[in-house]
Order: C-alpha cells, then sequence, then structure tokens
C-alpha cells in the first residue's frame, strides 16, 4: 500500500502533510516526500529515502513559508533500493506539474515510449512519472500564453488537462495533483483505488483514508470510481471523468481510534480483505518488464543466467502459504518447468533427496514460521540455494535465505491471513513470468501479454470485491450448517483447499477441500441432502469435467454454490452463482479465492465468531 494526503487552506501546510503521512506511514515506510506552493508560485519538492521522521527533520531545517496548497506520499518502495528518485511526488519535465498516485497505470509502458519519443526525460523508474509528463503535454495542448493569464483563467486549463488524462490512463489507481502556476486548485481522482475528501472550514483535505486529517475535520465525501474532485479553500465541487458535475452528499465519521485503525470495518479481516488490489499492486509494482531476470537481478542478485541454471523448483511452506506454494507448482509446471510442493512440517525426507540444482521457494509472511524455517536449514545443510517469499522485512527468514522476495503488503492484523496470501500469489506470479522469460518459455510478444495480463489483475479484484453483498447473502443462507464441501481442479485445487481452511479457522465448522475429480474415490459418500458445496469453476481446459462433477454432487443431494464466470455460468448447472468477471485462465486463481474469503467471513459473523483472533490459533507459529 502506500499513502495520499493534500491540503489547501492557510493553515500551516507542510505540517499538516508531514502529520498526514505519519497516520498513514501503516501503509508504507520506505520512502516519501511532499509538495508545495505557496502563493507566488513556486514550488517546493522534498523527498527523502527512509521514513516520514526523516522527512520531518528535513521540512523543519528548511522551512517552506506561505504555502497554501500541497500534496504528500508514504510508499513501500517495490524493487532496488529505495531512492529519492523513486519516492513521490512526481513532477513533469519543467518541474511544474506535481503528481502522487497510488495504483497501477496497466498501460504506462505504451505511454512512457510515445512521451519519450516526444522528447520527454524521466527521472524514475515507476508507472507514476508517465501521468506528469502526460499531463504537461495536455496543459501545452490547452494553453500557449499562460504566463500571461490570470490564476483564474488557468483553474479552468488545469481542470481540463486534467481530465484528459485521466481518460489516456488505464488502470487502478488515486491520483492527486498541483500545478505551480495554479497554486489556488488541488485536482484528486479515483479509479479502484481509495481516495476521501476532508471537509473543514476555510480549508480542505485529500486522503488515502480518513485517519490522516481526523485531528482536523469529521466531515468527509467518499470518492467513486469514475469521479474526480476540484478542491479549493472554500469549497469541492465533484465530477465524473466526462466532465459532468455531479453532487455529493458528505458524512460525519464518528469513529473511534481503533475503528480509525480499522478504515471503519468492523474487523481487521474485513479491512483486509478489501485491500487486497492494494496489496498485488505493491507487490508487482516496477518489478515485472521487462521480464527475464535484470529487475530480478537489480534487487534479489537472481540474474537470468541463475534462473536458467535450476533444475527444478521446491516449493515449501504451511498452512495458507503452503497453498499459494500449490499454486505456484501448477504454474511454474504450466511453463514447462519442473516443480513440487511440500508441507514445510513434512520435508525432512525429501531435503535429503532433492536433486542438484534444486531452487528451494520458501513461503512465509512472518517470516518466523517455525517449520519453514527448520526446512530452509535441512535444504541449506544439503546444498541447495533457497528463495523466500515474506512480508516481514529483517525477519530470520531474509536473513538465512540466499534471494528474497518482498511482498509488501502491509500489516496484516487478522489472523486468517487474506491480503498476505494474495502478495504471494502475485510474487509466484511475478517470479514464474521471469523464469519463464528467462528460460525461454515465453517470447518477448508473449512475456507482455503476461505482464499485461497480470497488471490488470487488481482492478479485477476490485470488481470481485462488490459481489459482497451477494456473497454475504450466500453465507447467511448457510451460515447453520456444520459441514461444507470446496471442489475444483487444477490451479484452482489450492484455492478449494484455502477456501475449506478458512471457514475452518473462523468459523469453527467441519470443511473439506478436494480436486473434483477425486470425488468418486470416496469423498462423494459424505455428501447429503442439503450439505453446502461450493465449486470453484471459470472458464477453462477443465471447466466441462468440472461441470460433471457438480451434477454428481446434486444427484446426490448437494446446494451447489458455484464460483463462475459469465461464460463458465452457461456450462455449471448449481442453486446459487457468484459471478466473478471474465480473467485468462492462468491468472483466476488470484480472483476465486475472493468469495470464498468473503463467504468464511460472513459464515463466521453469522455465528457470531472472534473473527480476528479465532481461538486456538496465533498470527505466527513459532514453535514446532
Amino acid at each position: 500500500m502506500c499513502g495520499i494526503t493534500g491540503y489547501i487552506g492557510e493553515n500551516k501546510t507542510t505540517d499538516i502533510l508531514i502529520d498526514g503521512l505519519k497516520r498513514l506511514e501503516y501503509r508504507g515506510y520506505d520512502s516519501c516526500g511532499i509538495a508545495v506552493v505557496d502563493g507566488k508560485n513556486k514550488l517546493y519538492l522534498r523527498r527523502v529515502s527512509g521514513r516520514v521522521d526523516a522527512l520531518d527533520k528535513l521540512v523543519a531545517g528548511d522551512p517552506v513559508k506561505g504555502a497554501q496548497s500541497g500534496v504528500g506520499h508514504t510508499r513501500w518502495a517495490t524493487h532496488g533500493a529505495p531512492s529519492e528518485d523513486n519516492a513521490h511526488p512526481h513532477t513533469d519535465c519543467a518541474g511544474e506539474v506535481v503528481v502522487v498516485h497510488n495504483g497501477i497505470i496497466e498501460n504506462y509502458l505504451d505511454l512512457k515510449e510515445k512521451l519519450q519519443a516526444g522528447g520527454h526525460k524521466f527521472k524514475s523508474e515507476t508507472d507514476t512519472e508517465v501521468i506528469a509528463h502526460l499531463m504537461e503535454d495536455k496543459l501545452k495542448a490547452l494553453h500557449v500564453q499562460a504566463a500571461a493569464m490570470r490564476a483564474e483563467m488557468l483553474e479552468p486549463v488545469f481542470f481540463e488537462a486534467f481530465r484528459r488524462t485521466l481518460a489516456d490512463l488505464k488502470g487502478s489507481f488515486a491520483i492527486s495533483m498541483v500545478w505551480a502556476r495554479c497554486p489556488g486548485l488541488l485536482l484528486a481522482a479515483r479509479m479502484h483505488s481509495p481516495l476521501v475528501i476532508g471537509l473543514g472550514k476555510g480549508e480542505n483535505f485529500i486522503a488515502s483514508d480518513v485517519s490522516a486529517f481526523l485531528k482536523h475535520t469529521k466531515k468527509v465525501v467518499f470518492l467513486n470510481d469514475g469521479e474526480l474532485a476540484a478542491v479549493r479553500m472554500d469549497g469541492v465541487d465533484y465530477y465524473t471523468f466526462a466532465g459532468k458535475k455531479t453532487a455529493k452528499d458528505s458524512v460525519t465519521i464518528q469513529w473511534d481510534s481503533t475503528m480509525a485503525e480499522k478504515g471503519g470495518y468492523k474487523h481487521f479481516m474485513l479491512k483486509e480483505i478489501h485491500e487486497q488490489a492494494e496489496a498485488v499492486e505493491n507487490t508487482l509494482r516496477g518489478r515485472l518488464l521487462p521480464l527475464g531476470g535484470e529487475i530480478l537481478k537489480a534487487e534479489m542478485g537472481l540474474s537470468a543466467e541463475a534462473m536458467k541454471g535450476f533444475s527444478s523448483l521446491q516449493f515449501i511452506a504451511c498452512g495458507t502459504a503452503y497453498h499459494a506454494c500449490l499454486v505456484g507448482r501448477g504454474l511454474f509446471e504450466n511453463f514447462g518447468l519442473v516443480a513440487s510442493a511440500d508441507v514445510a512440517s513434512e520435508f525432512t525426507d525429501r531435503a535429503k533427496l532433492m536433486a542438484r540444482g534444486t531452487l528451494v521457494v520458501a513461503i512465509s509472511q512472518s517470516g518466523e514460521t517455525a517449520d519453514t524455517l527448520f526446512a530452509v536449514r535441512e535444504a541449506k545443510a544439503g546444498g541447495a540455494k533457497v528463495l523466500c517469499i515474506t512480508n516481514t522485512v529483517g525477519s530470520t527468514l531474509t536473513r538465512e535465505a540466499d534471494y528474497v522476495l518482498y511482498t509488501h503488503c502491509g500489516p496484516e492484523i487478522g489472523v486468517a491471513s487474506t491480503k498476505a496470501f494474495l502478495g504471494q500469489l502475485a510474487a509466484i506470479y511475478l517470479l514464474a513470468g521471469h523464469f519463464a522469460a528467462a528460460r525461454g518459455r515465453l517470447s518477448g510478444a508473449e512475456a507482455r501479454r503476461y505482464a499485461e495480463d497480470l497488471l490488470k489483475i487488481p482492478r479485477l479484484i476490485e470488481e470481485t470485491l462488490e459481489k459482497e453483498p451477494e456473497i454475504a447473502k450466500i453465507a447467511e443462507a448457510f451460515s447453520a450448517s456444520e459441514h461444507f464441501l470446496f471442489i475444483s481442479r487444477h490451479l484452482n485445487y489450492p484455492i478449494a483447499l484455502e477456501g475449506a481452511l478458512k471457514i475452518k479457522e473462523i468459523s469453527y465448522v467441519h470443511a473439506e477441500g478436494y480436486p473434483a475429480g477425486e470425488m468418486k474415490h470416496g469423498p462423494i459418500a459424505i455428501i447429503y441432502k442439503g450439505m453446502p458445496l461450493l465449486a470453484v469453476a471459470p472458464s477453462g481446459r477443465t471447466l466441462d469435467l468440472m461441470a460433471g462433477n457438480v451434477e454428481e454432487a446434486k444427484a446426490r443431494g448437494a446446494d451447489v454454490v458455484a464460483i463462475v464466470d459469465a461464460a463458465s455460468r452457461k456450462t455449471v448447472k448449481a442453486s446459487r452463482y457468484i459471478t466473478l468477471p471474465e480473467a485468462p485462465e492462468l491468472f483466476t486463481p488470484m480472483l476465486t479465492v475472493l468469495p470464498l474469503q468473503l463467504f468464511a467471513y460472513y459464515v463466521a459473523l453469522a455465528k457470531k465468531c472472534d473473527i480476528d483472533k479465532p481461538r486456538n490459533l496465533a498470527k505466527s507459529v513459532t514453535v514446532r
């Protein structure tokens, strides 16, 4: 995640921006920055590689006087060392347009190539910088004599250039922008990434969540997807991306500090489910292209030559992370690369038998999972190289591994893992793409398409989470059930396992996950009339087989909930459906797990369980 702050008013702009960043620092703390404009159209940009305290000291030593508008940003660096160049805010060539951004610009490569061909010089490795340069082009097209134009004449130009810039962007984003020549106007826009406006007296605020400005105002307006805001000291106007003015109602926040930490959600688990698009963005950002090793070499020391040299991959993990391993095994096998997956606690004998040249991939959210650490030590004792995927900087696993791939998902408070799992999947897909490209399993064009498809996933996650109300109703209908069955095939079989695990963890009911093809080999015997069966059945090569398995279950009395897309819904005959947006078959696990997480949550909610702290469980299992 990353955090955005914005302010316009006559109070101490820099202090307000810095304070907001401190309150958003849980969203990222590897680099940060602010940009402010004073009444004389002078821009001040301050960025650091490091935490907000370092930025605070820098600004305190070089105070900015008379600033009336500005933006700030705190982030996790997503590849290589955190650097000032990659920190937000980003500027155009002239150093007049300043932008902060959360999300992923899916078409940034095409935009960057066109902008570079037009003479623009880029200073960072981020997708965000294209927004500033694109804005510069739009402004040039709209005004020729800006220096001679009064501020009130420039505001419509600034607004229209911003709107035209948004029209060229594809992906998920929350954006806030200032222009040095127009200090009285602060612009913001949202598409699949949260952004909220805070309404004050003679001042207004922008932020990723309300905790950034709650000490100043509790009157807020939440932007919806496809909406932009023109923010001035004396008020805010709201528009669609097409430029149509709209009316928005404000709400008064009644949160205490604990509720603010939860973002207004009833439980951390639900909040973290809704943070998954951002979690995936942060795992992917800056690490995809070019596929084949140079990015991973810079970040991890894992070169293309090294990726070519490994004979096979061995995934190890526990619990939810093990299910990510199973997806990884199938994904690497899809590219013709030999891969295995084992529960870490059962890995001792396998560690002694691994082929020479095996890369062990160990996955742990905390980086402190005892069984996984023991398995890594066994593997290293046998001479294997170890790559770890984790969310925790400086954990034991990162110190013992040869290569480290951080997921950058931010803190996960709920014991039942949700966004950490999606981050692990995103890291695996990232890794698989680099390995496949390095080993010639993907051509240049195929690698580009793979990257572009992967960059679309955060947006599809947001679309999937919009199904929450209907998923909640289905879960309520089954909340009295004491037995659940989850089935699927191929890459989604591990998702069936994860769905069963989630409902066991937080609802304390019996659930089984099975590969659908195994049902006839025994498990079908447990089906009784009215038993809830959740069938994960997106479009793909196993769809017809899945449809047959569903029919077999229905014939025994199962009450089937089918997780489908629009195309597969025509094939699978169920009593209830949860219809997801369509995605390439290879990427469906990153979407199909979402309704199962929400289903488990709402079953547990109906049962009045302690969702964030389920009985007998701990967040990090540090004993064997």
